[in-house]
């Protein structure tokens, strides 16, 4: 062991956990750790981001990517505020981060020194851990544990604050190897009850969500489908976890739910739900399922055992991570002639049914842009977005095929889908990387743009433009018809953002300048940006602006 300094041990001990990457911006706080980074360029990316809510938001998209955790650098006060909404969107979405904050010296700690901040009383509702490293020699420690808090049981959010004297003093210790998430594993008992409630079942359904799971334990759900005829529902923003197309499939569960889909909940007898919570967007506000005694028989999988029968009390509770769940339940048996009988086909069969073309307000049909770009799109392509209804759109007729495609907010947080697409083009370089913004949602996090541009990320985002915070405006239309206020947004000319920044830019105003648009970005070797102008009637996919003014209008009379 040699004298280091506290920089130099806090890099180490991240390359020694495998970490690849790390985004944030840059700051006087954590000087020790950008010096330290230098030295490991060709193992340690350091990538520059513009706000800090960008690189948060990035590494977010890292740890649902990897299942390790993303890691982000911000300094202190300013830049720990910023960060805080990709903290909570870890938190919400379960998702393994680790975000490294500046902190002014021990010497003035307690004094609201310039840009002081408590992080523990600052992130103590929306991190799992909170802690400031004050020790230099305990740096291996700190960085050890973060990782397993980070991704063991229910994953989520880590802040370690950083004292600025800590990170330059020296001292001689080990640096900790790699770690890896506490294991939850199957308590055999449980899974005769499981098998017995299933196999006596007469309309099951199965929901899968959450995190903790890898593309073999997708697998194994598609297999476990097959041979139970089991329907299969994905939960908000987590569709990537059952290929979209396999007969099973059901649909998603979140907002502007089919209700045919919200009907076979309501009216399964058995839910058997796999790594999902069962938040408040999976169950339609807690209405699809009875709080805390559901009328189904739940049987409740989670790697977290905090969430077993936290809102819902299950029939069976299994603290497992999903591929645990599936190694120990495809042991036993399906029955040959399940009493539900074909109803996944008919489910599927539904699922496709909504998904059927329906004419929209406009020159610009963006159900015929979504299903052109569903077919145009390989399988392995990722598709990322933010919030908005311009979201409903892919979430609706895009057909997720392979694990981890779809990067979403779970939380429902704007800006995501500009600096997880950046992070999903670093981690796959040679994938199809789709960013869907919305106008307003774009604006959140456009910035980023300069960062794709800058590591030449050949990325395609495409901003969906209505002058408008539409899901907003759809509100305000039911419950305040026709007296709009504080949604109206006034926009650039993006495709000529894009270009000031140095990527390709394009603007589409009709349905069939689309797809060779598309194509041409698709092979612009850089960055490319399209700036889809739509009409502001078509303000949903069920209902024009003006349908939803008279809705609103009807309502107030009555």
């Amino acid at each position: 062991m040699t004298s280091r300094t506290g920089g130099e041990i806090l890099v180490q001990s991240l390359c020694a956990q495998d970490a690849t990457l790390a985004f944030g911006v840059p700051g006087e706080s954590y000087l020790a750790v950008l010096d330290a980074l230098h030295d490991v360029a060709d193992r340690l990316r350091f990538i520059v981001c513009r706000n800090e809510g960008g690189a948060a938001y990035a590494a977010e998209a890292y740890g649902k990517l990897t299942g390790r955790p993303g890691i982000a650098f911000v300094t202190r006060g300013p830049g720990a505020s910023n960060a805080a909404i990709g903290i909570h969107t870890a938190q919400q979405d379960s998702t393994p981060l680790i975000v490294f904050v500046g902190q002014v010296g021990g010497d003035f700690v307690e004094r609201e020194a310039f840009q002081e901040v408590d992080y523990r009383r600052m992130y103590g509702s929306i991190a799992k851990w909170v802690a400031s490293i004050d020790r230099v020699e305990r740096i291996p420690e700190y960085v050890a544990h973060a990782y397993r808090t980070a991704m063991s049981g229910r994953p989520g959010p880590v802040v370690l604050a950083l004292p600025e004297d800590m990170l330059t003093a020296r001292a001689d210790c080990a640096i900790v190897p790699r770690v890896d998430a506490v294991p939850a594993s199957v308590d055999p008992r449980a899974l005769a009850g499981v098998h017995a409630l299933l196999a006596n079942a007469r309309a099951p359904l199965a929901i899968v969500g959450g995190s903790r799971w890898d593309g073999r334990a997708q697998e194994a759900m598609q297999r476990l489908a097959a041979a139970w005829r089991l329907p299969v529902a994905a939960a908000f923003r987590h569709q990537d976890l059952f290929d979209n197309r396999d007969p099973h499939y059901a649909g998603d569960l979140g907002l502007g739910v089919n209700p045919k889909l919200a009907a076979r909940v309501r009216d399964a007898d058995v839910l058997l739900v796999v790594g999902e919570r069962l938040g408040e967007n999976v169950t339609g506000g807690y209405t699809l399922i009875a709080a805390p005694l559901p009328r189904q028989a739940l049987v409740h999988v989670h790697p977290g055992p905090e969430e077993l029968g936290r809102v819902f009390q299950p029939a069976h509770a299994i603290c497992a991570t999903p591929g645990a769940f599936m190694d120990a339940f495809a042991q036993w048996p399906a029955p040959e002639a399940p009493a539900w009988g074909d109803s996944a086909a008919a489910a599927h069969a539904e699922y496709a049914t909504w998904q059927k073309h329906r004419g929209v307000p406009g020159s610009v049909d963006l159900w015929k842009i979504v299903l052109d770009l569903d077919a145009a799109l390989p399988g392995d392509a990722i598709v990322t977005n933010g919030a908005g209804n311009y979201a409903t759109w892919m979430h609706r007729l895009h057909r997720y095929r392979g694990f981890r495609t779809q990067l979403a907010p779970y939380v429902g947080a704007m800006g995501y889908g500009v600096p997880a697409a950046i992070a999903a083009k670093l981690v796959h370089p040679g994938r199809v990387v789709v960013s869907w913004n919305g106008d307003g949602c774009f604006q959140m996090n456009g910035q980023e743009l300069a960062t794709a541009v800058q590591y030449g990320l050949a990325i395609v985002f495409v901003v969906i433009d209505n002058g408008m915070y539409g899901t907003i405006r759809m509100h305000q239309e039911r419950e305040y018809p026709a007296r709009v206020s504080g949604t109206s947004i006034r926009n650039p000319d993006f495709a000529a953002l894009a270009r000031a920044y140095g990527a390709h830019g394009e603007t589409v105003v009709a349905t069939a300048e689309f797809a060779p648009a598309f194509a041409r970005a698709r092979d612009a070797g850089k960055p490319a940006l399209i700036h889809v102008k739509v009409d502001p009637q078509a303000l949903t996919m069920g209902a024009s602006l003006d349908a939803l003014r008279a809705e609103g209008e009807a309502r107030r009379r009555r």
